[in-house]
């Protein structure tokens, strides 16, 4: 089975309700009008991690250092019924960085507090794992997609026993 390689990166920062997590409504492309990570695809030659400091750049305009990167975990994406767009999605989080999250083409960024996240407004599968990696988790997911590319079918998480 092939993946595309992508990654996301979940800032996160200390607020006064509590610890807050950006998220950005996406504007163009795979997943429009949804709340998303900020990510994208990994190019050739890329570490998953100079991916995800070029996509943060250019989708939000601020400057994350790979030494700052926390590795969150992995999850594979199945579509049944679009095999090509397999996805395995590298998950990072980050707490330092540079620059003010700014409006893109292709996203506009919003601070979410992470007890409070907006999966009715995310793809279905975020609420298997996302509150978990925001807690500071290590994920090992595979979510697959039910025909209508949308719905979530099953989650296993191959690494836990049982």
């Amino acid at each position: 089975m092939n993946f595309t390689p992508v990654t996301l990166c979940f800032l996160l920062r200390d607020a006064a309700g509590g610890a807050e997590v950006l998220l950005g409504l996406k504007r163009t492309g795979f997943g429009v009008g949804k709340i998303v990570g900020v990510g994208g695809h990994v190019e050739p030659g890329e570490s998953d991690a100079q991916a995800v400091v070029r996509e943060v750049w250019e989708e939000i305009g601020v400057v994350v250092l790979q030494e700052d990167l926390v590795h969150a975990g992995l999850v594979e994406f199945i579509f049944p019924a679009r095999p090509e767009w397999n996805m395995a999605c590298r998950l990072f989080t980050t707490r330092r960085w540079d620059g003010e999250p700014a409006e893109s083409p292709e996203i506009t960024p919003e601070w979410f507090d992470v007890g409070e996240l907006p999966l009715h407004r995310m793809w279905q599968d975020a609420g298997h794992w996302l509150p978990p990696a925001l807690a500071g988790e290590t994920i090992d997911a595979v979510v697959v997609l039910n025909e209508d590319n949308e719905t979530v079918a099953s989650v296993r998480y191959p690494s836990r026993p049982g």
